[in-house]
Formats: C-alpha cells, structure tokens, sequence
C-alpha cells in the first residue's frame, strides 16, 4: 500500500513539472534587509497559535570545478528567515548544520552568518552572530554537527541566517524540506545541473510543489591544470530548475506513524548516469541482481556469512534426527541466549569475522542475525537475509538501492510457509520480530539465483491483552478481589520488555499501581515471563479504595477501572498522511462485580458496537445485571495495521465512541 501512495505521489510530481508555470511574485528580500512589515506578520488558520513562522526559506544548487581537485563539487546554498512570535519558538535560537564525510572525502561549510533583529521604539536593532556562538561537536565517525545560537532572541524577534556547504558526494544531494515544525510564508529551491550529470528527482509528501518550466543556459568553467592535464576552460551546457510552494501549513508528528520524514514535504536527488567527453555514457541506476551480487560479495555481509570459524561448543548444533521446527527454535534460542545486541541498526557488520562475536557475546543488527542465518542454512534450512528499513529510518523508496536499509533479519522457508526471526531480542519469537522492524515490506534476498523480491512483513497474528476483574463491593465502598492480566504477541513482548527494564518487581508493581491511584497490590505472581513462545500470565491480589462518588443516597461507579487511551489519539479534524499500528491487535476488559444487598441498581449504561467498514476494526461494550452483580464486557479490535489518509474520519469516531463509553457510569441506589 506505501508502494502505490509513492508511486501516485512521484506521478504528481511529474504531472505538476509538465504543467509548469511561473512562481507567484514573492516577497523575499536581500540579506540583512528587514522591514518593518515584516514585524506585522499575522498567520490564520490552522496555525493561527504557531509560536514562530517561516517568513522565506530558499535554496540553490549548482556545481563548480575544485580548484583543489580540478573535480566538480556540489555548491548548496541556504537563506532563511524567521520570526518568533512566543516563548515558545525560541528554539529556532539554537540551529546546527550537520556534515557527511567518508573514504577521505568530506563536506564543508565554507560560509556562516546570522542576525537577529528587533523592534525597539520603533526601530530596527542587529545583532550579529559571533565567533563564541559557534561550535562543532562530533557525531559519529561519518557526521560532524555545526552549531551555532542567534543572539538576543526575544518575542517579536526576527532571525535569519544564510550557509553554504560544498560536498564531493555527488551521487546522493542535499535535498530541499518544504515543510517543517512551523508554518512557511515562501519556500524555494533552484538547481542548475551541467549537462555531464543527469539525477532522478524523488518527492514526498503532501503539501502541492510547483515547478518552473526548465530552462537551459551555457556556464564557462574553468579546469585548473594536475599532472595529467594543463589548465583549460570549457563550457557546458546547464539545465535549471526551479521548486517552490506558498502557504505551506506546519507538519506536526502525531499518534500511530512511523516517522514524519516519511510524511514531509520535500525533495530529494539520486544520480542515474553521467556521460563526460571522452569517458562515454555510465549508468548509475542498479538493478536488484546487481545488488544481490555485491552484497555476496562484501566482505562485511557475504564475506560474514562464508566464515564458519564459530568457537567449539559456542554454538550446539541439534541431532538431524529432530523435528524441523524444533531444531529451527533449538539454533535461534540459542542465538538470542548467547548474544545480546549493541542497540545498532546496521545491514552490514563492523567485524568480519562471526568468531569474534561469539566471544564478544554482543553485536549490532546484521552481526546477531547473520550469524544466525548462517547456522540455519548450515543445519540445511531454506533461509534467506531480508533487508529492512526501520521505523525510525523511514519507508524505502522502493527504487534499487541499499542505502535506505538499517537492518536485517531472516527467512525461513518451513512447512509451506516464511518463517520471520530477529534475534536481537531475547524475548522475540518465531514471526514476532522486533517493534521497530514492522515497517511493512523487507527485501528478502535470494543469494542462491542472485535476486531479490519484495515481501510483506506484517504480522497477521493478532496481538491481545486482556484485563479481567472479579471483585466484591462492600458497605464501606471498598473494593477487594482478584486482578488477572493476560498478554499475547506483541503486547506480550512490551509487558515482558517493562518487567525486565525495571530495577526490580516491586519497582514494576509500583509502576503499575501508579496508573490506578488508591489501588493495593499482593499476592502478585507472573508466569512465562522466560518462554517467548507462551503468553505473559500475571495475576495479583487488590484492592481499590475512592471508586465510588456519592450524591445523597446515589452511589456512581465507573466500571472501567484502567484505560488503554486517557484522551482520544486522534486529535485532529483532518489528517493527511496514513495510520500506522504496525500490527493487528484485541484490547479485552471484563470485569464482575458483586455489590451488597443494601444496593439498588438505579441505572445501567446502553449496550453498544461500533463497526468500521470491511471490518477493518471494532468496538463493543456490553452491560449485564445478575441479582446482585453486574458484569461488563468490552472488547476493541484493530483488524488492520495501516489505514489511509480516507479512512481516517471513521477511525477518529470509533475512538471518540471508546471515550466515551469508558466514563459512563453505573448508579446504584441505597
């Protein structure tokens, strides 16, 4: 389904780039010049309350010759302005400029400046960026972070700072974000590109990009002289393009997705081919085979995986006599015993060699799993890699290449069916792989005919937790019985995941009593909490004081004692991107109450079911009265785990209806 949503989106783009026209005329002004209209910026509608807006954001692209290297460089260039309009925006103080550097090639930041302005007695004050304000702080070993703080931001404040970076990368360019945190009056990119390189345009997002119609220019370069060549000029053909949008509203993260940048507005630019004079025509698009291939052949994926130099006895590899699926769960239990993971998403390996992982007893993604498909196909398992891109990483682009993925985990073909597993994680299981892997498709890797198919990664098991009550009411209006909590699938992997991060069990019993205020806990018991393959059985003594409110003789309960939604997760009227749970699941809650025989029963709640089309979801609450007990019944399904941008009105009803079902109340008469 994200498939089709970037396919439809990609021909938008194409569509709106043939029917180009002319941008609007537009405010923008010159560096360091403000107006004072510019201080009366009023923003309305939906972020009408933005603490900051966007006054222009433009960028421009263009590639010069290295007086260095005598190589083209890609020159990006960055002027926006701001205002502040509350506290709240004073962030946007605080900017940093992150650079890429690999195989001895790096990113620059060849020019930084940025001024604050404000308004006093009617007049424009500057304050300029110094020295002290900047700093550089190392990321990781690919990426350096520039920052640098405005100075003197207060409310009203007008901010603006103007960059250039020059990079050598020329495969993978800076890309242009058309939306951000706050709202924008005006965004703008321009790229000129000589006629030796052609790049494929890549859009995301929802917000309408109008594009100029393209023009062709001739540039003059000059080409400084290396020990292969004397200094020359020459001239080259340059294709220029321009991006640009008005009145672009504010993207704000929201409930159920899996990260905004796969929702945001923006552009990006990938090289397919370069033809120089005289080096004739290279194509850089790839195909799947050709990856496949390469990754066979890396030493830190393919290499990993043709080294069998495991530890005696690190490994014990079970009788062939054994039953398939056992022997499957005999190898990968014993992977996710033995090794614990280093919190690194990788699809490659930073140790070639699986020996010194066994003895490490840790790795990143690709080196637990790897080596766990490398023990499968050693014990004569049909079992293929398949690549992921994680949640947090964002949704492939679906076009060849293996840049997008952050992860790995394996296939096995057992008993007619695909097998997933993901070892990272000591309490994961067959087919429940890790929560940030459920990203809906994995590129599963056939090594042995070198190719690769796309194939979903959606749990169709549904997951569930249920809540069950049985308690007494007494005349003092305290409520003592028994608690049962019984989880399934992934939410069973959250509870065994809380249990195992907290200090001890009483920490857990604490954590959990703090979400029921007046609640006593004894007696608690969990079973299976070490078998992932069995639900997570808790079950504990209780009792609950302050659950009733009296109103003369009226007593007025609220049957549902604990919520799974304090506040409806759909706030907004209208949303633009999916909604993603990332897996099916059943929220059950049951609870059976006796109360004394002084009691009445005045009122019940209306029995209720709320259904969403093609059964893609529902909602019962179901009230019932015995003598003198009453039992409630209330059951939420999530059938599905992606809905669209349509379906979203019907979605944000069913969890409006949940709500309210939960605070009515039951009335008893004494």
């Amino acid at each position: 389904m994200l498939k089709k949503l970037y396919l439809l989106l990609f021909i938008l783009a194409v569509i709106q780039a043939a029917q180009a026209q002319n941008p609007p005329a537009s405010t923008l002004a010159k560096y360091g010049v403000v107006t004072l209209q510019e201080f009366k910026t009023v923003i309305s509608g939906p972020d009408s309350a933005a603490a900051a807006v966007k006054l222009f954001d433009v960028g421009t692209g263009n590639f010069e010759v290295s007086s260095a290297t005598g190589n083209f460089v890609y020159v990006f260039e960055r002027h926006v302005r701001y205002q502040i309009i509350n506290k709240s925006g004073y962030d946007l103080a605080d900017q940093e400029i992150t650079l890429y550097r690999n195989n001895g090639l790096q990113e620059k930041l060849e020019v930084l400046t940025a001024n604050t302005y404000n308004l006093v007695n009617g007049k424009i004050e500057t304050s300029t960026l110094n020295k002290e304000a900047k700093f550089t702080q190392a990321y990781d070993k690919n990426h350096t972070i520039n920052k640098f703080t405005l100075p003197n931001v207060k409310e009203g404040s007008i901010i603006e700072f103007k960059y250039r970076t020059s990079s050598e990368f020329l495969f993978t360019l800076d890309g242009w974000y058309f939306q951000g945190s706050y709202p924008c009056l005006y965004s703008s990119f321009t790229i000129s590109v000589p006629e030796f390189y052609s790049y494929k345009m890549l859009y995301t997002g929802y917000v309408p990009i109008e594009t100029d119609i393209a023009k062709t220019t001739t540039r003059s370069y000059y080409m400084p002289s290396t020990f292969k060549s004397k200094a020359e000029n020459f001239n080259a053909n340059m294709r220029k393009v321009k991006y640009y949008a008005e009145n672009i509203p504010a993207i704000k993260t929201e409930n159920y997705i899996t990260t905004l940048n796969d929702y945001v507005s923006k552009i990006s630019f990938e090289l397919s081919s370069t033809q120089f004079p005289g080096s004739g025509y290279k194509e850089y698009t790839t195909t799947w085979p050709k990856i496949v291939k390469e990754l066979i052949d890396h030493e830190k994926f393919g290499g990993y995986l043709r080294r069998k130099n495991y530890p005696k006895d690190a490994i014990e590899m079970p009788e062939d006599s054994m039953e398939p699926e056992l022997k499957m769960l005999t190898i990968f239990n014993q992977v996710k015993k033995k090794l614990k993971w280093d919190g690194k998403y990788s699809n490659y390996t930073t140790d070639a060699s699986p020996k010194s992982v066994i003895e490490n007893k840790s790795g990143n993604s690709a080196e637990i799993n790897l080596l766990l498909l490398s023990l499968l196909k050693t014990a004569g398992f049909d079992a293929c890699p398949v690549l992921i891109s994680t949640r947090k990483n964002g949704a492939h682009p679906g076009t060849p290449m293996t840049t997008p993925f952050n992860g790995v985990i394996v296939s096995v073909h057992l008993n007619e069916k695909d097998i997933l597993l993901d070892a990272t994680d000591k309490n994961n299981s067959p087919d429940i792989i890790s929560y940030q892997y459920l990203s809906h498709l994995g590129l599963k890797l056939d090594m042995d005919v070198v190719d690769a198919s796309w194939v979903n990664i959606e749990p169709t098991q549904v997951s569930r937790a249920s809540m069950f009550y049985n308690l007494k009411l007494d005349k003092n209006q305290l409520l003592t019985g028994d608690l049962y909590l019984l989880n399934t699938g992934y939410e069973a992997l959250e509870r065994r995941q809380k249990y195992q991060q907290t200090a001890s069990e009483s920490d857990y019993i604490k954590n959990f009593k703090a979400t029921k205020p007046g609640m006593e806990i004894s007696d608690y018991q969990i079973s299976n909490l070490d078998n992932s393959d069995l639900p997570v059985d808790e079950r504990m003594k209780i009792t609950l004081e302050d659950s009733m409110d009296e109103a003369g003789n009226l007593v007025y309960f609220k049957p549902v004692l604990q919520s799974n939604f304090e506040e409806n997760p759909f706030r907004l009227e209208d949303r633009k991107f999916p909604v993603d749970f990332a897996y099916p699941s059943e929220l059950y809650y049951k609870l059976v109450m006796e109360f004394p025989e002084e009691y009445k029963l005045e009122t019940l709640p209306k029995n209720e079911a709320f259904k969403l089309p093609e059964d893609a979801g529902m909602f019962t609450m179901i009230f019932i009265n015995e003598g003198n007990k009453i039992m409630v019944n209330s059951k939420l399904i999530i059938s599905k785990t992606l809905f669209s941008a349509e379906e979203y009105y019907d979605l944000r009803e069913l969890f409006k209806n949940v709500l309210r079902k939960q605070t009515e109340q039951i009335v008893f008469r004494k």
